[in-house]
C-alpha cells in the first residue's frame, strides 16, 4: 500500500469514528450568545427555577458568562449572580464590563468580595475594588488574608491608570549568581511560582532587575552556564507611576512580551504581561474617539444618569459656540436680507470648514496619542496640514465657485464663495493642530475638548469669510 493510499484510508476511519456533530444551540456564528439562549435564562429566572438557570450557565466559558451578564437587564443581574453562585469565580469577575461588576460587587457581602478578590491576579482585584465607595473597599480589605490585602493596598496607592495599578505581582526573579541548572531546579521545586510567565527577572543583592532570561533560552542553556551569561542585560523598566497609555506605547514600540516595573528606588515590584496592554489598547483608541464626541465613556452599560450628564455637558458647551456663531451672522443681517441667496450658501462653506477641521483634528489627536507628534516635529507637523488644507481649500473653491457661477449666473458670487473656502479650509487645518497640541502643552487632554474649539472656528470665520467678502465685494 503506498504511503497516499494509507493516508486515504486513516482518513476514512477517522471519519467514521468521528461522533456528529450537533450545532450548539447557544451560540451564533459569530460565537455570541443567541437571543432564545438568552430569552431562556431570563425566563428561568424570573420564574424562580434557580436550578434551571444553573443547568443553562453551568457549561459556559467565564467569558461567555460574563458575557451573559451583559446581555441581560441590569435588575436581573443580581438574582443571576445569586442564582449561580458557584460558578461566580475570579476568572468570570475579571471578565465582565466595569460597570457590570460594580454593580454586581455592591450587591455581595464584604466577605465574598473579597473571597473572589483573592482568586484574582493583583491587576484584576484591583480594577474590582478601586471604584467601590471608601468604605466598602474598606469593608472588603478588611476581610482578606494580610498579605493579600498589603499588595491590593500598595497597588491602590498609586495614581489611576498607571503601571502601579496595572501591575500584577506574580512573576518569577532570581539572583545573578544562580546558573541555569540551578533556576531550572528552582522552578522545578518551587510551588508558589506564577502560574503563567514567559521570562526570569535576574536581581542584584538589591532587589534592582538587571537582565532577563526568556524560557526558551533556559531550556535550551547547559546547566553549567552562568545566568549572567545568557541574560539579556537591556530591559525595557517601566516606572510605577508611568501612565497606562504610555506602557501601551512601550509595548508597541519595543514589540515587548512582558516587561519589569521598577519602584521610585529601582526596586522591581511588578511586572506587566501583554494580555493587559492589549486590553489598554483597546480601551484607549475606543476612549479617544468618543471623546472627540462628547459622548463621555461611550459604555452601553454605563448608568444612564451618567451618560445624560456627561453628553449634556458637552452639548451645552457646543450651544454656547453655535450662539457665538449665529452673532456673527447677526452682524450681516442686512446683507443677507438685500441678497437672501448669501443664507442659502453660507451653511456650504462652514459646513465644509468643519469636516475639514474634524479630519485634521482627528489625525492629531492620535499622533499625540501614539507620540508621533513632539517638540521636534510640531512644526513640520504644521507645515504639512498647512499645505493639505491651501491644496484641499483651493481644490474645493474652485469647484463650488465654477459651480455657483454657471447656476446662478453670477460670476461674482462664484469667486466669492471660492475664496472663503480657501480661508475657512486654511482656518480649519491650523485650528485642528493649533488647538490639540496647545491643550496638549497645557496637559489638557486634547480628545476631551479640541471638537468643541474647532467647529467654533470654523463656523466663526466661515460665516464672516463668505458674508464679510461678500459686502467688500458689492454683492449686498
Amino acid at each position: 500500500m503506498t504511503p497516499a493510499e494509507l493516508l486515504s484510508q486513516r482518513a476514512a476511519t477517522a471519519d467514521d469514528a468521528a461522533p456528529d456533530v450537533r450545532v450548539d444551540d447557544r451560540f451564533d456564528k459569530e460565537n455570541t450568545l443567541k437571543k432564545n439562549f438568552v430569552r431562556r435564562v431570563r425566563a428561568a429566572l424570573e420564574a424562580g427555577e434557580t436550578g434551571l438557570v444553573y443547568e443553562l450557565v453551568e457549561p459556559l466559558h467565564p467569558a461567555d458568562v460574563a458575557d451573559l451578564f451583559e446581555l441581560i437587564d441590569a435588575d436581573e443581574r443580581p438574582a443571576l449572580a445569586k442564582a449561580i453562585s458557584d460558578l461566580m469565580s475570579g476568572e468570570v469577575f475579571a471578565e465582565l464590563n466595569d460597570h457590570v461588576r460594580e454593580l454586581l460587587v455592591e450587591s455581595l457581602p464584604a466577605g465574598e468580595v473579597a473571597d473572589i478578590a483573592e482568586q484574582l491576579d493583583t491587576d484584576d482585584a484591583v480594577a474590582m475594588l478601586e471604584d467601590l465607595d471608601e468604605d466598602d473597599q474598606q469593608a472588603v480589605l478588611a476581610e482578606m488574608e494580610p498579605e493579600d490585602r498589603a499588595a491590593i493596598e500598595t497597588a491602590l496607592s498609586y495614581p489611576e491608570e498607571s503601571a502601579g495599578r496595572l501591575m500584577s505581582r506574580d512573576f518569577v526573579a532570581v539572583p545573578e549568581h544562580m546558573r541555569v541548572g540551578d533556576l531550572i531546579d528552582f522552578l522545578r521545586e518551587d510551588h508558589d511560582l506564577a502560574n503563567e510567565f514567559w521570562e526570569v527577572f535576574i536581581v542584584d543583592a538589591r532587589h534592582h532587575p538587571v537582565g532577563t532570561c526568556a524560557l526558551s533560552w533556559i531550556l535550551r542553556a547547559p546547566r553549567h552556564i552562568a545566568l549572567t551569561d545568557v541574560m539579556t542585560r537591556e530591559q525595557s523598566l517601566i516606572p510605577v507611576t508611568m501612565d497606562q497609555e504610555e506602557v501601551a506605547l512601550r509595548f508597541q514600540k519595543y514589540a515587548l512580551i512582558s516587561a519589569a516595573v521598577v519602584d521610585e528606588d529601582g526596586r522591581l515590584v511588578g511586572q506587566i504581561t501583554v494580555d493587559d496592554v492589549v486590553h489598554i489598547i483597546q480601551e484607549e483608541a475606543g476612549e479617544d474617539a468618543l471623546l472627540l464626541s462628547g459622548a463621555g465613556d461611550g459604555d452601553i452599560n454605563e448608568p444612564i444618569k451618567y451618560t445624560i450628564r456627561t453628553r449634556l455637558t458637552w452639548l451645552v458647551v457646543n450651544l454656547g459656540t453655535a450662539v457665538i456663531a449665529s452673532s456673527v451672522v447677526g452682524l450681516f443681517q442686512g446683507a443677507i436680507a438685500k441678497f437672501a441667496l448669501l443664507a442659502v450658501l453660507m451653511p456650504i462653506v462652514s459646513g465644509m470648514g468643519g469636516n475639514a477641521g474634524t479630519q485634521t483634528l482627528a489625525v492629531v489627536v492620535r499622533a499625540l496619542a501614539t507620540n508621533q507628534i513632539t517638540s521636534s516635529n510640531t512644526w513640520r507637523m504644521i507645515i504639512r496640514e498647512f499645505s493639505i488644507a491651501c491644496a484641499n481649500g483651493l481644490s474645493l473653491g474652485i469647484l463650488i465657485g465654477t459651480g455657483v457661477g454657471l447656476i446662478f449666473g453670477n460670476p461674482l458670487l462664484g469667486m466669492v464663495i471660492a475664496a472663503a473656502m480657501l480661508i475657512n479650509n486654511l482656518v480649519a487645518g491650523l485650528a485642528g493642530i493649533l488647538v490639540p497640541v496647545t491643550l496638549d502643552k497645557l496637559k489638557i487632554d486634547p480628545a476631551v475638548s479640541s471638537a468643541v474649539f474647532v467647529t467654533m472656528a470654523t463656523d466663526v470665520m466661515g460665516f464672516f469669510s463668505f458674508l464679510g467678502l461678500a459686502v467688500l465685494s458689492g454683492l449686498a
